[in-house]
């Protein structure tokens, strides 16, 4: 099958799939996280083909919205893509970047490395940045009816995977224990340089946000 119908098959599969997906997890998110990794990949050397199907099929089934369960998303993509004769090879190096590709508290200890993982990673954590990664929080935390803040509850940034899924901490406390600490976290030079700018408007929204929660502006 040709690279481009293989793709085309793929957003549409994950179109449908994700009809019904949370606002900060569907179609959107995907194709936003699909295009940094276009952009990433102008500048990175890697395969592209794995990278943009990684990217298409890297939240088919995000474990937050499956009880956990780490194995619906790999799963989900390997019947796709056995269906559409992409092979063994392809499969499964599709099926790690899916595995760790998120950021689960940030202590998990990866023991799958290549390229094409740290580009959909990278695109994946832009996406977490910024003025998309401040609405997505907000989105998630309203869906989950969390407080936006409480000053009496502080970030934890030492939480174990299982700790990091569990909470259900005001939404504010999410920017320092995911979003604040990306920035550092990126692979790719490209990643890290487009990090910058949306680290650093984070960092103006939350003057703000602090400013206004306490009728100093």
């Amino acid at each position: 099958m040709k690279h481009s119908s293989l793709i085309e098959n793929t957003i549409n599969f994950v179109k449908d799939a994700l009809a019904t997906a949370e606002g900060g997890h569907d179609w959107f998110h995907i194709e936003r996280v699909f295009k940094n990794a276009k952009r990433i990949l102008q500048e990175e050397q890697a395969d592209e083909a794995i990278v943009l199907l990684g990217a298409l099929l890297h939240d088919i089934a995000d474990s937050k919205f499956y009880e956990g369960h780490e194995s619906v998303g790999p799963r989900k993509a390997r019947h796709f893509l056995e269906a559409e004769n992409v092979s063994e090879a392809s499969i499964q190096h599709i099926e790690n970047i899916i595995r760790y590709v998120s950021f689960k508290g940030g202590n998990q200890e990866s023991t799958f490395q290549s390229k094409e993982l740290e580009i959909v990673q990278d695109a994946d954590r832009l996406d977490a940045l910024g003025a998309i990664g401040i609405a997505r929080t907000f989105n998630y935390g309203g869906y989950k009816n969390r407080k936006l803040y409480d000053p009496s509850i502080s970030p934890k940034l030492d939480m174990t995977p299982s700790e990091y899924k569990k909470s259900t901490a005001p939404t504010i406390n999410h920017f320092y224990e995911k979003l604040m600490l990306l920035k550092d976290r990126m692979n790719t030079e490209t990643g890290r340089r487009l990090a910058e700018q949306r680290h650093a408007f984070m960092e103006t929204y939350l003057e703000q946000f602090y400013g206004e929660w306490n009728g100093e502006r």
